[in-house]
């Protein structure tokens, strides 16, 4: 049976294509608010329809991981690697973010009183929830009271919280529990072949999202602040290529080539500035490249949380960026201060909308920047969201790779395999 055309042109070529049109759209239709509410509406119905599979993947996938691999000790194992590799690799965006905000001063060649405002209302209020969001509001905040709450908010540490000990007190009833184990390995498998469905509108839905970004700001909110755009780009592409490559070549792992099997879902992670949006090929993709079930099911959807490589260096650049505007000069010790508050406040926050934004906001006033002052970046949040949302991507996509490795989980052969066919 012949297949249409369309469907011939590759799903990253589709995307791009839909980026480049809705660049285009939005520019034609600059404030127009009919094009703007219709390309949301688009946008919004896109993103919702990857979110109703993100949590019954999540679920489903650990539930049968964890299961079957049944041993506490060995997850206890696993965890601990995977959340000291998370604190290790933020810690080092962070650092790096404070870094080039001293090497380049972005903020110093911007007259702040001359910048447009932009609106930051709708971020104010889940801002001062996160004010106090320390060390034991995260270790509080992994137990849930009602787990269907949780699922409800997709709240992601605690239902992977609840999803592990389900999954090892399903592991102790052995033979008898295979059959609900094969239902959760059923049902995994039907929302990957959701997900391969949905996936097809992608082109539509990036074209929406970008369409309603450029036809909201337009092209001219970049002209300000163009050089901080640059620093924060050229910032993250130094981490992944540098940063992220050195840690994988000592793992044996070739970062390029990893860039090139996801390059599809940066892609898609870029245009939608949704970590959610691929999340679910991730999970399936990360497996047919060799990382063992259990691995990604506990690595992948964790990361989301705790794994948060470009929102960490934009926040950090953005802090900097803001206090030199203001001419507020930052001691090594109050640039230490802000590496610590940032290392906690960043935990936990990736189901929040525009969650780097907000961590900002709540960040900034103990450095002794207004608050007011993030108004002067919201207007570009969204098109550097766009960046750090794809490293967030590719650091636990790496991530799963290392730990896989370092537990002797990682299958070559299926790699291999799986490199061939994609040349093929």
């Amino acid at each position: 049976m012949q297949h249409y055309r369309y469907f011939r042109i590759s799903l990253g070529w589709r995307i791009l294509f839909g980026i480049a049109l809705g660049l285009v759209v939005g520019g034609i239709f600059y404030q127009n608010k009919v094009a703007i509410a219709t390309l949301q509406s688009i946008g919004t119905i896109f993103i919702n329809l990857i979110k109703m599979i993100v949590l019954p993947i999540v679920v489903s996938c650990l539930v049968v991981g964890i299961a079957k691999m049944g041993d506490i000790k060995k997850l206890g194992r696993i965890g601990g690697k995977t959340l000291l590799y998370f604190e290790m690799m933020t810690t080092i965006a962070i650092a790096l973010g404070l870094l080039v905000g001293n090497l380049t001063k972005p903020g110093r060649l911007i007259d702040i009183h001359s910048l447009s405002k932009g609106s930051i209302g709708q971020y104010t209020e889940a801002a001062k929830s996160v004010g106090n969001h320390g060390l034991g509001d995260v270790v509080m905040g992994i137990v849930p009271t009602n787990i269907f709450k949780a699922l409800t908010d997709g709240e992601m540490i605690p239902i992977i919280f609840f999803v592990v000990l389900f999954g090892l007190g399903l592991a102790t009833f052995g033979k008898r529990a295979e059959p609900l184990i094969n239902a959760f390995e059923m049902i995994s498998q039907v929302m990957f072949k959701l997900t391969n469905w949905i996936m097809q509108l992608a082109p539509i839905g990036v074209f929406a999202l970008i369409g309603v970004t450029i036809a909201q700001f337009g092209f001219s909110a970049l002209k300000p602040l163009v050089f901080f755009l640059v620093v924060c780009y050229a910032t993250m592409i130094f981490f992944v290529v540098v940063v992220a490559g050195l840690v994988a070549r000592i793992w044996h792992v070739n970062i390029l080539e990893l860039l090139k099997v996801f390059k599809e879902e940066l892609v898609l992670a870029f245009s939608t500035a949704s970590s959610e949006a691929a999340l679910p090929k991730v999970m399936e993709k990360i497996q047919d490249y060799g990382v063992s079930q259990g691995i990604a099911s506990f690595v992948i959807p964790t990361g989301y949380s705790f794994n948060l490589d470009g929102s960490a260096i934009y926040q950090s650049l953005a802090a900097l960026f803001l206090a030199q505007a203001y001419h507020i000069h930052l001691s090594l010790a109050q640039q230490l201060t802000l590496l610590v508050v940032l290392m906690i406040t960043s935990k936990g926050m990736a189901g929040v909308p525009g969650a780097s934004f907000i961590v900002l906001l709540a960040t900034i006033t103990t450095i002794g920047v207004p608050a007011s002052g993030v108004a002067f970046i919201a207007g570009i949040d969204r098109l550097v969201d766009m960046g750090r949302t794809a490293v967030n991507v590719m650091g636990n996509s790496l991530a799963a790779v290392i730990i896989a490795k370092s537990e002797k989980e990682f299958d070559e052969a299926k790699r291999d395999q799986y490199l061939a066919q994609m040349k093929s």
